[in-house]
């Protein structure tokens, strides 16, 4: 059986102009389309690379319904992040707060079970972030976007800045 060309090239094409019109609305909409500002935007990204692949994959999907739904989420994205923006409460309910793993050499065990980390994680981490000895620690910080922040630095060293530590959560 000799395979439908046009079935083969249909991807193809699909997948260049959704990539088009990705870059095009992400130029639109600025470089936060795709940033770990916020909570919420890892979640939109995902989406929109759900909606790319069922549009280049699925023949159920239709082209101009695959754009419809990027500018949607791009939409989305923009509303929450302007809202969060000027109120506090929405920026509360969308973002998750920092929270506090490490004052300086001290684990705080109790932060680091509600973030869902071992302490072999923490170290992990505080050796990508180059730290020789935990003297050096200053904070560690598990920030909104799922990221680990290792403040460290010589113990008489710049002290830490309290805007540094602004909104972070230091237990319940």
């Amino acid at each position: 059986m000799i395979p439908d060309l046009a079935a083969l090239y249909r991807p193809f094409i699909d997948a260049i102009v959704m990539v088009v019109v990705l870059i095009a609305i992400t130029r639109l909409n600025g470089l936060r389309s795709f940033s770990k500002l916020s909570g919420f935007d890892f979640p939109i990204t995902v989406a929109m690379g759900s909606v790319v692949a069922s549009v280049v994959i699925s023949k159920d999907t239709p082209f101009l319904t695959g754009i419809a739904a990027l500018v949607a989420l791009f939409l989305v994205q923009s509303v929450l992040a302007n809202l969060r923006a000027g109120n506090g409460r929405i920026e509360d309910a969308v973002d998750n707060a920092p929270l506090l793993l490490m004052e300086g050499e001290t684990v705080l065990e109790d932060n680091l079970r509600r973030a869902k980390m071992t302490r072999s994680d923490l170290i992990g981490k505080l050796r990508e972030a180059n730290v020789l000895d935990p003297s050096e620690v200053r904070a560690v910080v598990f920030e909104a976007t799922g990221d680990v922040s290792v403040l460290h630095g010589p113990s008489d060293g710049v002290p830490l800045a309290a805007m540094v530590m602004e909104d972070v959560r230091r237990g319940h």
